[in-house]
């Protein structure tokens, strides 16, 4: 059984994003076919959350591969697109540090149905343990017309930028 989701996406307004996709890339440094996020359109600056979407088309890289002539959006970059919500939240708030945000972990994922190009994968995330410096730990959810399709837990680290000395 499915946890209960985070938002209720009914009191949404999905017609008006908070931060279109060029507001997204002034804060993520994702680019090209790992840019996994169209909007965000609610923030919980209270609760540590946030809701965004992405919406998955026929021009995704993977689409020719997996699977050919079924394609099946991959599990991996469904966690992709949850941990740059999250991360988005992270560093637009500055809620860790450090240059960058990494990927440090997931837990208790769920795939609880397929994601297919022509849907809006919905995508939640709530910052449920941080630890400035260390790392956040955030509930993530999916869903595609109505139906949850994925649920877990990410951990984002933060990444300090090593520089060379000559």
């Amino acid at each position: 059984m499915p946890p209960p989701l985070l938002y209720d996406l009914n009191q949404i307004d999905f017609s008006k994003p908070i931060f279109d996709i060029d507001a997204i890339r002034r804060i993520n440094p994702q680019r090209n076919q790992m840019e996994h996020l169209t909007a965000i359109v609610h923030v919980d600056r209270d609760n540590h959350g946030v809701v965004g979407y992405l919406d998955v088309t026929e021009e995704e890289f993977w689409v020719a591969g997996h699977m050919p002539g079924f394609p099946l959006m991959p599990g991996v970059i469904i966690c992709e697109a949850a941990a740059q919500l999250a991360g988005f939240y992270a560093r637009k708030y500055d809620l860790l540090g450090g240059d960058f945000l990494g990927f440090g972990g997931m837990d208790e994922i769920r795939f609880r149905a397929p994601v297919y190009p022509g849907s809006r994968l919905i995508l939640m995330a709530r910052c449920t343990k941080l630890r400035p410096n260390i790392r956040a730990v955030n509930t993530v959810q999916g869903v595609v017309d109505g139906k949850m399709v994925f649920s877990g837990t990410i951990i984002g680290v933060p990444i300090k930028r090593e520089t060379k000395s000559s």
